[in-house]
């Protein structure tokens, strides 16, 4: 310590110099924490993405604000060059006055010029340095901070300002960064004061932090540099056009904006004005975000740009700031089954340093900002598998907090994502777009410029192609090289025209010979057309090849020159097989793809032009498995191919879902007017034709194209459908141009024109779609639909033409209301309701048909009773003088309407009243509006509220049942009735009972009017902070009751420990509430005193338990007794403890167990269900499955212990343990459970003795003689129970569950009580004449029991003479035993009577064979008998029992022993094989059919499709040969092998049906001849036999299958 000083002097001296002139930056945070509340902290949380413990950490710190500076700073939202971050999230949450003084406050601490671009400096060490001083933070005790502050030298005033501050912890550590004795890359000043102050354990604690700092540090650095390496090389070598081999572009010198639209919360479509804005859309609520659009609209040439400003730290824009990005092919992903797999493999080099385990934890670390960029979804190869890691993130069921962006086509969205998801929109490219390229990327020459922009603007069709940005691209390319460009007239045209610019610039460099070579490449590309057509409709899309799988496919030459030409592309990718080490297990491969999946869908379409129209089973199969939507231009490829095809693709296609568009765009294809042209178009505009607002531009021409064409040829047009699609009438060229600028002329053949607009059209808005009308001379009908006509025109605005036509103007299809072109108004066409209604439910068109009929009827002065909003109000226009509806249309003050009904949720604030009122004013006739379902504010100034509407007396009440009015001329809320003494809030109230009774509660508090019991029963949702109100589940919100006397709070379940403090929160707002009580749930156990809020203590509030008569000490956050007659009964009735139970259930229980001994209240039974894990005997404690701990409960009468299984005696002496320490413990049972059938002595503790405990056993009626752990009979009703009802000893039983049943079995013969039955079930060994038992194939033996009256052997197959034997040698010992049953296996036929004993006979034992009786086995004859005859034609089913099959073949075997004919057998679907000598016949049960000597006729049917082995069939031969009277052997339903020679049975005819009865084959001479014909079968016929037999039970055969893999 002697150079201490010095040292500390040194620091000293630093921190005095920089005390005179503190750091800016360090001024500005200390600035910044005292303008942030806890209200704008939150919002800032949320809108930074905080994980949720995060949040929850910053709600319930003591100083709030100073710890959300210090996680801004290390999350890199504030540093010293750039705080833009913040000031983002301050404007967008609508802080806009805290976020003017923010900026002025950096203008005036930090190095910021607000006109000049800032690259902010990028730190890794941000985030996690953060971390470690906020863990740093939480180890600094008070004494330590005062005890650094004098090592330190700090100045007394700064010492005072740290220990007086909420936090001076996070203080503490502020300065000592400030005055550098803490730093992201050293801490030693600090460590040295904390061993010098021999705080030895704060500092070991202090360096571990540090160095896993460093660590990460390090291991970030190292990880984000290899990632950057890597996509260096992808953004590195972009190919505008495939030839152009010899220029590769970095992605920034190509990219251009694309328009793009992103989705807001109602689903509507916003501009996006730049990629910088995608995921500042979401103002921090999407975590995921979708950015679909068209083939070729520059998806992942986008993606490639956000991974360039990644690398470059390209410094406005966002995605500079991720810490890491990890950018992520799709299409290469096939089969990788987890993230940190597709980072090793396509992310990170040869040699990388960073091991697997560093890339988890660096992605698992919720303080690194984490970009995931998921490229062409569309492509993946697993989208169909349901749980790939790629759906696990994209449902947030892992790597919830990382930002996800991923690309897809339009028509291949994922179809689940997580909550937290937006959606971006590419558009194309517009004129200023597709210039903007030319001249960044092509040429600076303006003149070439010009040439190339008019050559595309000349062809209008092509310009409308070239909105897809790829098209775009390959056309400016080839258009610079090209002087004149093809007269493109379909996308066909111009894909067809591309790839032969393609081979002809590849023939250009060759020679005459090789360049006849490259044509016939180029002419014949069958194989590459197949490949792609089969790779698009698998299963899963597979669009990766390996290279010399290709080469062998195509041929080297073939190859070479598509490579060449770019069509295919090469790849380099790492080929690493699993579980190997990285530097072992690497090796690269080539892998090949299209350059773009257009090209693929190309080839696909030109295969299946070629075969559409011969192979139709082809095109069915495709059509059937392919959506038109997910690959469209494979279908339009093919319309304009082959026209041929195009008229069967178009049917097909006009039968899906929205068929019609597409089926515009595959006739348009067809570039010649011919027939099947015109016979399309006819089926096309027989049906609607549709011109929409997001249709894309090429679709609008297409379908103009296809009325002009209808209008040349006067093919008439059904109905004409613009949707949304107007945007004015051009009276110089009598044309509707459209939004899209494209201009539509008068299509003459048009019966009938519908327009969809939304909001309110203005008068001349009318006047155009009626001009566009005039010039379509065969229109004689308009319809408006979702819009809303303004109420009349003036007559001589309306051209004369339209009424001498007779046009009928419907207005929404409901036709309620009409215009009359020759008064030039609106007309009511049905009568309107005494109750109008807006339901939030209602469709626009609904909506619009309604305010028309409201606004006829207003104009007509006709009287309406009541106008009902139901949860349709958006806001009150000033301008217009009208309501807006959240459907974005307008109502109209109706001066005829008599009564408002307004019917929101939630609670309504002062402006929103205000704006209803405003709406009532302009309805004259207005007298009475009524407020439901929502909550009005207490109070309105009376200078807000409109004079008039007191004037005219306007009554304001609120239902259901007019409790509440609001005077207008107060401006206040009064309750028109007297809320009594206890006022309840149920769940089952509706929410208009709700809100009314929140506003008589608040009327109540302003007035001062006491409440005596506030009940809020199942209802609560959370305490909103930034309100300080309850929210219920109704979302209705109730704020603070001044005048509340007490809180009832009834849940069910589990309360938290967050909803409980909310709930306190709450009370803390009532200022009067002196106690809360918590009814029907199970709380906390305990609650962090540092959590509960001082204010409830100073005000002595009493917190009650209901359930357990429990209150709060507040100021420990435990509870303690509070009513023992609570407990007193609850003990009385018995407790339990069961596995099923929460964690929290069954920490209620422990502690009520812990006040019952405190209390000294006896627990008359404790039950702990199935939740024993084992007995601790560190604590003597018993520790149970969820991990919670059970002390001995001296309390505890009695002890039920219920488990399922086996108990094993470890753990029946660990509950023996336990009971030894709950000392008042007289009684354990237990019950549902096998327990050992004894336990040692020596191992049972004496005590238990002693204290006389009695341990019994439910199951069996035992009780335990504890001083030799054996079980004696306790109730002997059990036993009798048990006996009464038959024992079984089964196979399948476990080893202890035989021997309590061989227990039980001794203890019914000590107490003489009779067994009705003894079942022994496939579990006999042999039988030990030595101990005269029977040995179990458990190794357990049973000796005779003298009580069983009835013995049952079930076992499978066929029992030996030895066998059966045995088992009477056990019968014999079972002095009471009259009948032996054998179930399920074949006895012998015989057995010698000298080898039976004698005593059977005399006892007169039966011998019954299977349970139906129909054979016996007698003893003195020993022989098997038959009890019933046998029926002429026996049938053997593989349907039938084991036991009746058992039964069965014994019959027969009687017979045949007996000479008795047996007729036919027949085995139905039975059998299985030939016994190995060929004298049985195995059947699927595993049992045999012997030789039959008398069996005459026998038929065997195999189940359907079965092939018949030689083996097999020559063993069914040979059988048949050893029946001596067998005359006819048949075989159906299976197929016999070919046998250039069969064997031939003397006697017997051998008939063969290869299908049930349909031909018949006979053997004759050792061949097969027909029985029709007397064919002989030759091996060709067959042959041909074989092929359709397998035809014809494949299908029955996958049926088969199929059921057998869902059982």
């Amino acid at each position: 310590m002697a150079d201490s000083p010095s040292t500390y002097e040194a620091i000293g001296s630093e921190g005095q110099q920089r005390k005179s002139t503190p750091p800016a930056f360090w001024r500005f945070k200390i600035a910044l924490s005292t303008i942030l509340t806890i209200k704008v902290i939150l919002e800032l949380a949320v809108t930074f993405g905080y994980p949720n413990a995060l949040v929850d950490e910053l709600q319930g710190a003591s100083d709030s604000a100073l710890l959300m500076v210090m996680v801004m700073e290390g999350r890199g939202q504030i540093h010293p060059t750039d705080i833009s971050p913040l000031l983002g999230a301050l404007e967008d949450t609508g802080h806009h006055g805290i976020a003017t003084e923010v900026r002025a406050w950096s203008l005036e601490y930090l190095d910021i010029n607000p006109g000049k671009e800032q690259k902010p400096k990028k730190s890794l060490e941000l985030s996690s340095f953060g971390r470690f001083k906020i863990a740093l933070s939480t180890a600094l005790r008070e004494q330590t901070i005062q005890n650094l502050g004098a090592l330190f030298e700090y100045p007394r005033a700064l010492m005072d300002e740290i220990r007086n501050a909420k936090n001076s912890a996070l203080l503490m550590t502020m300065h000592m960064e400030e005055r550098g004795q803490i730093q992201p890359a050293d801490i030693s000043p600090l460590l040295t004061a904390l061993k010098d102050l021999r705080l030895h354990g704060v500092a070991s604690d202090v360096e571990d932090q540090f160095n896993e700092h460093l660590r990460i540090t390090g291991k970030m650095a190292a990880f984000i540099e290899e990632l950057k390496e890597t996509c260096h090389t992808l953004y590195d070598k972009i190919q505008p056009i495939p030839y152009i081999k010899e220029k590769l572009y970095s992605v920034d010198k190509v990219f251009i904006e694309v328009g793009m639209e992103h989705c807001d919360s109602r689903g509507s479509w916003k501009t996006l004005s730049s990629y910088r804005g995608i995921f500042s859309v979401a103002k921090g609520t999407s975590r995921i975000q979708v950015i679909e659009g068209e083939p070729g609209y520059g998806k992942s040439t986008l993606a490639l740009q956000l991974v360039y400003d990644w690398c470059n730290e390209v410094s406005d824009s966002p995605f500079c700031k991720p810490d890491i990005l990890i950018f992520l092919n799709l299409r290469q992903l096939g089969g990788i089954t987890s993230i940190i797999d597709a980072i090793e493999q396509f992310l990170l080099p040869r040699d990388s340093s960073v091991k697997r385990l560093d890339v988890e934890q660096l992605l698992s670390n919720r303080d690194i900002r984490i970009l995931v960029i998921f490229d062409a979804y569309d492509e993946y190869p697993d989208q169909h598998i349901e749980d790939t890691f790629v759906t696990q993130i994209l449902k947030e069921k892992m790597l919830r907090h990382v930002d996800v962006l991923l690309t897809t086509r339009s028509s291949c969205i994922p179809p689940a994502c997580g909550s937290r998801t937006g959606c971006i929109r590419l558009t194309g490219f517009d004129e200023g777009a597709r210039e903007q390229y030319v001249r960044k990327a092509v040429t600076g020459d303006d003149e070439e410029v010009q040439r190339i922009l008019e050559q595309l603007n000349t062809n209008p069709i092509l310009r409308d192609i070239c909105q897809a940005p790829l098209f775009s691209v390959m056309y400016a390319h080839v258009a610079h090289e090209e002087e004149e460009f093809h007269n493109i007239r379909s996308v066909t045209g111009f894909f067809e025209y591309m790839i032969d610019c393609f081979h002809s610039h590849a023939q250009n460099k060759v020679s005459d010979y090789k360049r006849e070579q490259l044509q016939m490449f180029a002419d014949n590309h069958h194989e590459l057309d197949k490949l792609a057509f089969d790779s698009l409709t698998g299963a899963n899309q597979q669009i990766l090849w390996d290279k010399e799988v290709l080469i062998k496919k195509f041929g080297a030459e073939f190859y070479g020159l598509y490579t060449d030409i770019g069509i295919l592309v090469e790849e380099e990718v790492i080929n690493r097989s699993r579980g190997a080490k990285r530097a072992q297990s690497i090796q690269y491969r080539t892998e090949v793809h299209f350059y773009h999946k257009l090209f693929c869908e190309w080839f696909a379409a030109c295969h299946l032009a070629e075969r559409v129209t011969s192979f139709q089973a082809l095109f069915r199969n495709f059509c059937k498995r392919v959506n038109p939507y997910d690959l469209q231009f494979v279908y339009r490829f093919a319309c304009g191919i082959n026209p041929a095809a195009a008229k069967r693709i178009i049917k097909l296609v006009q039968k899906k879902p929205d068929g019609d568009k597409f089926a515009v765009l595959c006739a348009l294809e067809q570039e010649e007017n011919t027939e099947d042209v015109l016979s399309t178009l006819r089926d096309l505009v027989s049906r609607n034709v549709y011109i929409r607002e997001n249709d894309t531009r090429l679709l609008q021409r297409t379908t103009v194209q296809l009325l002009e064409l209808a209008s040349q040829k006067e093919i008439p047009v059904t109905c004409l459908m613009l949707d949304q699609s107007i945007d004015k009438f051009d009276v110089t060229t009598s044309c509707m141009v459209l939004t899209s600028g494209l201009s539509l002329p008068g299509v003459s053949s048009v019966m009938k024109l519908d327009v969809t607009e939304s909001g309110n059209m203005s008068e001349d808005q009318c006047l155009q779609v009626l001009a566009f009308v005039k010039e379509c001379r065969d229109m004689i009908g308009v319809s408006f639909d979702g819009c809303v006509l303004p109420v009349s025109i003036p007559t001589e605005r309306i051209d004369h033409s339209l009424i001498t036509r007779d046009v009928k103007v419907s207005c929404c299809s409901d036709n309620k209301v009409e215009f009359n072109l020759r008064s030039g108004k609106l007309e009511n066409k049905t009568e309107l309701p005494d109750d109008v209604c807006f339901g939030s439910s209602d469709t626009v068109a609904e909506q619009a048909s309604t305010i028309m009929q409201l606004m006829v009827a207003s104009a007509d002065k006709i009287p309406v009773p009541c106008l009902t909003l139901g949860g349709c109000i958006e806001e009150f226009d000033v301008t217009t003088s009208s309501m807006v509806l959240t459907s974005g249309l307008s109502l109209p003050g109706v001066s005829s309407v008599m009564k408002l009904n307004v019917t929101e949720s939630g609670n309504m604030s002062e402006d929103q009243c205000l704006q209803v009122l405003a709406f009532v004013k302009e309805c004259r006739d207005m007298n009475e509006v009524s407020f439901s379902g929502c909550v009005l504010p207490v109070s309105i100034p009376t200078e807000r509220i409109d004079q008039s509407l007191i004037t005219r007396n306007v009554k304001v009440s609120c239902r259901p049942n007019n409790n509440v009015l609001f005077n207008l001329r107060s401006g206040k809320l009064e309750s028109t009735t007297k809320l009594p003494d206890d006022v309840y809030i149920e769940s089952g109230h509706t929410v208009a009972e709700r809100a009314s009774t929140i506003m008589q509660l608040m009327v109540a508090s302003a007035d001062k009017i006491p409440v005596t019991c506030l009940t809020l029963d199942q209802c609560i949702d959370k305490f909103d902070v930034t309100t300080s109100s309850m929210v219920l589940t109704s979302g209705l919100s109730l704020p603070g009751v001044s005048s509340v006397m007490k809180l009832k709070v009834t849940e069910s379940g589990n309360m938290s420990e967050d909803k409980y403090l909310q709930v306190l929160a709450f009370v803390k707002e009532c200022r009067d509430t002196n106690e809360v009580s918590f009814d029907g749930c199970i709380l906390p156990t305990t609650i962090p005193a540092r959590r509960i809020d001082t204010t409830l203590i100073r005000r002595n509030v009493k917190v009650s338990y209901t359930r357990y008569g429990y209150k709060m000490k507040l100021e420990l956050g435990q509870w303690e007794v509070d009513d023992v007659d609570v407990i007193r009964k609850l003990c009385s009735d018995g407790l339990t403890v069961s596995r099923d139970h929460s964690v929290l259930l069954q920490q209620s229980t422990i502690l009520l167990l812990e006040k019952s001994t405190q209390q000294n209240l006896p627990v008359t039974c404790l039950m702990l269900d199935r939740c024993i894990d084992k007995f601790d005997v560190t604590n003597s404690s018993l520790v149970l499955t969820s991990g919670l701990s059970l002390p001995g409960v001296s309390s505890v009468m009695k002890l039920n212990v219920t488990e399922s299984g086996n108990m094993s005696e470890d753990k029946c002496l660990d509950v023996l343990a336990f009971v030894k320490e709950s000392k008042d413990m007289n009684e354990v049972s237990f019950d549902g459970c096998i327990l050992p059938t004894t336990i040692p002595a020596r191992r049972i503790d004496t005590t238990l003795i002693r204290r006389n405990v009695k341990v019994s056993y439910t199951r069996y009626g035992y009780k335990m003689k504890l001083e030799l752990g054996q079980w004696e009979v306790d109730d002997v009703d059990v036993i009798q129970k048990l006996c009464s009802d038959g024992l079984t000893v089964s196979r399948d039983h476990s080893v202890l569950l035989q021997q309590s049943t061989i227990l039980l079995l001794e203890k019914s013969t000590q107490q003489n009580i009779p067994v009705t039955c003894l079942t022994l079930d496939q579990c006999i060994d042999k039988f030990d004449v030595t101990t005269s038992s029977m040995v179990f194939t458990s190794g357990l033996s049973l000796p005779g029991v003298s009580s069983v009256m009835k013995l049952k052997v079930t076992e499978s197959g066929i029992m030996s003479e030895d066998q059966c034997l045995q088992v009477l040698a056990f019968v014999k010992e079972c002095e009471d035993m009259n009948e032996v049953l054998f179930d399920g296996c074949v006895l012998p036929v015989s057995i010698p009577t000298e080898r039976i004993d004698h005593s059977l006979i005399t006892r007169n034992v039966k011998v019954p064979c299977c349970a139906n009786n129909k054979v016996e086995f007698n003893l003195r004859s020993g022989k098997l008998e038959s009890k019933t005859e046998l029926p002429d034609d026996v049938r053997i089913w593989s349907k039938d029992t084991v036991a009746k099959q058992a039964s069965t073949i014994m019959q027969l075997m009687v017979a045949s022993a007996d000479k008795i004919p047996i007729t036919m057998v027949r085995l139905y679907g039975s059998f299985s094989s030939v016994g190995s000598d060929s004298l049985s016949l195995v059947l699927h049960s595993g049992l045999c059919l012997p030789r039959l000597s008398s069996l005459q006729q026998l038929w065997i049917g195999t189940e359907d499709g079965r092939e018949v082995t030689v083996d097999e069939w020559t063993g069914i031969l040979n059988y048949a040969k050893n029946c001596q009277l067998l005359n006819k052997l048949e075989l159906g339903r299976c197929l016999l092998p070919w046998l250039d020679n069969n064997p031939n049975l003397d006697n017997t005819k051998v008939v063969w049906y290869p299908e049930c009865r349909v031909d018949q084959y006979i053997l004759q001479s050792g061949r097969w001849q027909r029985q029709k014909d007397d064919k002989v079968l030759t091996r060709e016929a067959y042959a041909s036999l074989v092929i359709g037999f397998r035809g014809r039970y494949s299908h029955t055969k996958w049926q088969k299958q199929r059921r057998a893999n869902r059982e």
